[in-house]
């Protein structure tokens, strides 16, 4: 799971995610609002990924998801 600051970063890097790693599934996106919030400006965006064979490599992801100011969490 990639975790985001925004919805627009979510989404550049779940597309970016199929180019650069070749993903068999399409990442799913989901809002994450922080405690109480209702509101989308205090939401991170989470970009969930399935690695059931563990091709991808942790030090790669989180290079990656670094670029948009993300970070990468296990589930």
């Amino acid at each position: 799971m990639l975790v985001l600051p925004d919805r627009d970063a979510a989404e550049e890097a779940a597309e970016a995610l199929g180019e650069r790693f070749g993903l068999d599934e399409e990442p799913r996106l989901v809002r994450d609002a922080l405690a109480g919030e209702d509101d989308a400006e205090d939401a991170q965006w989470l970009v969930v990924l399935r690695d059931e064979d563990e091709r991808l490599d942790p030090a790669e992801l989180d290079e990656f998801v670094g670029e948009w100011d993300g970070w990468r969490e296990e589930p």
